[in-house]
C-alpha cells in the first residue's frame, strides 16, 4: 500500500515573463498527487533543484527511505543534488533516457498549470508569475482541485482521509 511520502516525482518547467524566463521545479507525492515543495529561479541549476529538495523535505519532517525520481537532467545528476539525497537518506531513482512517460505525473501537473494558468501569456514580471504560482499550486491545486487518481478528492483531502483511517485504525486496534 501507498504511503505518504514514500516516492517524490520531480521535474523542471519554465514560465515566460517580460523580464526573461523563470523556472520551475517540483517535488511531487505520488501518494496524493500533493506538491510537497517547489522553487522557482532565473537559472535552471542545481541549486534550484536542491532549494526544492530541501523545501520539500523541512515541509514534510525529513521523511526517510524516500525515492526521489526524476529524469537525467544534469541537475538531478549533479554531485549536490546527490550529495542531498545521500545525506537524508533518500534513494535516487531515474528515467531512461529520452522517456518523459516514466514521469509522467509530473509532466502530466505541467500541462495542467500551464492549461489553466500560464496558456499562451507572458507574464509582466517574474514576481507576477511567482505570485500566480502560489495561489495555483498551495491554494487551488493542493487544497481545491479535485483527481481522478484520489478518487476525485483534492491531494490535501486525500491525505487527511489517510491519516483519519489510520487514527481510525490505532484506536480500533488499543479497544
Amino acid at each position: 500500500m501507498f504511503k505518504p511520502n514514500k516516492v517524490w516525482t520531480t521535474d523542471i518547467t519554465y514560465i515566460r515573463t517580460k523580464e526573461g524566463w523563470l523556472y520551475l521545479c517540483v517535488m511531487l507525492d505520488l501518494f496524493s498527487r500533493r506538491i510537497v515543495g517547489w522553487q522557482t529561479s532565473t537559472r535552471i541549476d542545481r541549486q534550484l533543484v536542491c532549494d526544492a529538495f530541501n523545501y520539500a523535505l523541512a515541509r514534510q519532517g525529513y521523511p526517510k527511505n524516500l525515492m526521489v525520481h526524476s529524469d537525467q537532467g544534469s541537475q538531478y545528476c549533479s554531485r549536490d543534488f546527490r550529495a542531498q539525497l545521500l545525506t537524508n537518506n533518500c534513494i535516487q531513482s531515474m528515467s531512461r533516457r529520452g522517456n518523459c512517460w516514466d514521469n509522467a505525473v509530473t509532466e502530466s501537473f505541467f500541462h495542467t498549470l500551464k492549461g489553466h494558468v500560464v496558456n499562451d501569456s507572458v507574464f509582466s514580471t517574474r514576481k507576477e508569475a511567482n505570485s500566480v504560482l502560489f495561489d495555483y499550486i498551495e491554494i487551488y491545486y493542493n487544497r481545491i482541485r479535485r483527481h481522478s487518481a484520489n478518487g476525485w478528492l483534492s491531494p490535501e483531502a486525500f491525505e487527511q482521509n489517510y491519516l483519519k483511517s489510520l487514527e481510525g485504525s490505532n484506536l480500533h486496534n488499543s479497544v
